[in-house]
């Protein structure tokens, strides 16, 4: 992923010598459809397909931006095209590869599209990308508007890595209209680097929204009615200007609800004038957050003597008072800005209670509602539980998932690191969006986010473990070695909790298949099946060990391994501490009396891996760092007791 860090900065790249495409020979390879994520949502294969080889053609359509058409030619340098020409309109017989770019109500976009026999998206957020293999090649990217010919330049990078591009047409559009991250975990904030790299990331994977919502910004909720320094201010605006390059918008969120008197006019201006400072450097979408407080009795005198007795019900209603005239205040100031999004102090769980009955009679229908599903850290969210909170808060929500955060005590000593899954197909149609709050470390955030955003853009087309797949062959930069040692690391970080005493993703399930298997094998008494799973076991144990080093070497992006060290250290650990099992085990099978030490260095390395700490203050709750716990820990322990340690004569 250090793609991303050297991407574009957003301007136009001046026309510089290119490699090129060109049509395929007659020894190419049958063409193959193509594997995109997220998965559009119509993908059809044609025949033939246009191959690295010549100089191409590079049409840069009216009404393109010039950042968009900058990077078009960034991405063929990166695939080693070294020509490049530029024409206004399309030859009659193209001498060499043709690739035409702009919005689809571009005369020559529709001349290009009509040549390859496709259609235009119209769809917000759509692009139709349609390459046609016959004479030269002609590659059509045509965005229905501006964020979606940005789309279609995500599709056509994913394109370019392989050898040849297949002739193919891809109609595509987001399912919801809402589609992000959201900061809004407890503990460490991220860094500014953490969120530009972030952004680039969110762009890459055809995602929209960013919320800016560190609990532990002091200035976004315990000192909220004060002026951010104008050190910070600027800092934040750099990364607003990051999040437009990237075509997502980026979203203020305020939590003044430990403190705020909602009766309170200076409040609400205050709340204003930090909202006005925010749109000073770029920023037109806000968010007022009011989860985790108390609303069972109220901050000031004043709420009590406007809203009456403290409660649920009188919470909803001081509430959308004061949401209902900050939504008024931004369409004053600015008409087309987005709508205002708020969270809840009821937001989890679609049940009927006298605060949702408030919000659902007084709070403006523009206002975005969240929502994180059945509970804090839900094990499932099906769509009857997405129409039951449409019905509660008399609107579609948006749903706030808590996956992959690990802010919370069971989350201690994770990295969560499983596929996205559990959510059902067909959720767009009663969601306005989804939004996933990720981890305090930011680049291992990557792996299940990944998901979360696949599934936000096409949910029926979403496969979780393709699509996990995929985030590892990312983050190692297309290198195999480096992925296989991913998927390693990510297997021993699969389980996933909640608040609940049941996990919602079982850890470590093919680190458990193999142990198992062992167990049967050592059980069942023959020594043939017994031998080779305990080489099996040797061989998994190699891999464990040999991870770690190959993926700090063989990761794209450094900050996965700087955020990750403490669980790349202890799976290193952990993996010796197998390997020397595994020779216990098999010295135990041949009768030989070393199996003892080997069960002995075995323990002992084992205590050093479970003594691994994670890195101080990164997350709100530190401690042990965890491996595939319950699974690795119990078969190294037991595995003495699974064989006899015994001198054959």
């Amino acid at each position: 992923m250090t793609r991303r860090a050297n991407r574009w900065n957003g301007g136009v790249i001046a026309a510089v010598a290119f490699a090129s495409l060109s049509a395929p020979s007659a020894q190419a390879a049958t063409p193959t459809l193509p594997a995109i994520f997220p998965a559009p949502t119509t993908m059809t294969l044609g025949d033939g397909a246009i191959a690295l080889g010549r100089p191409v053609t590079l049409i840069v359509a009216p009404g393109t931006e010039p950042a968009t058409a900058a990077l078009v030619r960034t991405l063929l340098a990166k695939a080693g095209i070294r020509e490049v020409a530029t024409a206004s309109r399309l030859p009659a017989t193209p001498d060499r590869p043709t690739i035409v770019i702009g919005p689809d109500s571009a005369a020559i976009v529709r001349e290009a599209l009509a040549r390859s026999g496709a259609t235009a998206e119209d769809r917000t957020e759509g692009y139709t990308l349609t390459t046609r293999s016959t004479g030269a090649g002609l590659i059509t990217l045509a965005g229905h508007d501006a964020d979606g010919l940005f789309h279609a330049v995500q599709t056509l990078r994913q394109l370019l890595a392989r050898p040849t591009i297949p002739a193919l047409t891809i109609r595509d559009h987001p399912a919801m209209p809402i589609r992000g991250t959201i900061e809004g975990f407890y503990g460490k904030p991220w860094s500014m680097t953490d969120r530009t790299r972030h952004l680039d990331f969110l762009g890459e994977m055809k995602a929209n929204t960013y919320v800016y919502s560190p609990k532990d910004d002091p200035f976004a909720r315990d000192k909220w009615r004060e002026a951010y320094p104008a050190a910070t201010l600027s800092e934040l605006g750099t990364l607003v200007a990051r999040a437009r390059a990237n075509h997502v918008d980026f979203v203020y969120a305020i939590s003044p609800g430990p403190s705020i008197c909602f009766s309170n006019p200076a409040d609400e201006q205050a709340l204003l004038r930090k909202f006005a400072a925010l749109r000073g450097i770029g920023v037109h979408s806000f968010y007022v957050a009011l989860d985790d407080i108390e609303y069972q009795k109220w901050n000031c005198d004043a709420d009590k003597a406007a809203f009456g007795p403290s409660g649920a019900e009188a919470a909803g209603v001081a509430q959308s008072k004061l949401l209902n005239a900050v939504q008024a205040d931004l369409l004053r100031q600015d008409p087309a800005s987005r709508p205002l999004i708020m969270v809840p102090t009821e937001y989890y769980d679609a049940k009927e209670s006298p605060y949702k009955a408030a919000l659902r009679a007084h709070l403006n229908p523009r206002i975005v509602v969240q929502w994180t599903g059945t509970d804090v850290v839900p094990p499932a969210i099906s769509i009857p539980d997405a129409k039951a909170a449409t019905k509660a808060f008399g609107r579609k929500t948006l749903l706030w998932d808590n996956y992959p955060v690990n802010d919370y005590a069971s989350s201690a000593g994770r990295l969560l690191l499983a596929p996205y899954a559990k959510r059902e197909a067909g959720l767009s149609s009663e969601l306005t969006g989804i939004l996933s709050n990720p981890m305090n470390q930011e680049a291992p955030s990557r792996i299940a986010v990944t998901g979360v955003l696949a599934f936000g853009w096409n949910d029926k087309g979403y496969d979780a473990d393709r699509t996990w797949h995929y985030a590892a062959h990312d983050l190692a930069g297309n290198d195999a070695r480096a992925t296989a040692a991913l998927l390693e690391l990510f297997d021993t970080q699969h389980l996933a909790p909640t608040f609940g005493s049941q996990p919602w993703q079982e850890q470590a399930p093919k680190l458990k298949a193999l142990l198992d298997h062992v167990r049967e094998a050592l059980a069942n008494g023959d020594e043939a099946e017994r031998r080779a799973a305990i080489a099996a076991l040797g061989h998994k144990a190699d891999a464990l060990a040999d991870a770690p080093d190959t993926i700090r070497a063989g990761v794209a992006d450094p900050g996965f391994a700087e955020q990750a060290a403490p669980w790349l250290d202890a799976m290193q650990l952990w993996g010796r501490a197998l390997q020397q099992t595994a020779a216990g085990l098999d010295a135990a099978d041949r009768g030989n009396p070393a199996a003892t030490r080997y069960f002995a260095d075995a323990k002992r390395i084992a205590a050093q891996a479970a003594a691994v700490q994670t890195i101080p203050g990164a997350t709100r709750f530190g401690g042990p760092v965890k491996i595939a716990d319950g699974v690795l820990d119990t078969f190294v322990a037991d595995a003495p007791n699974l064989i006899a340690v015994t001198a054959k004569p």
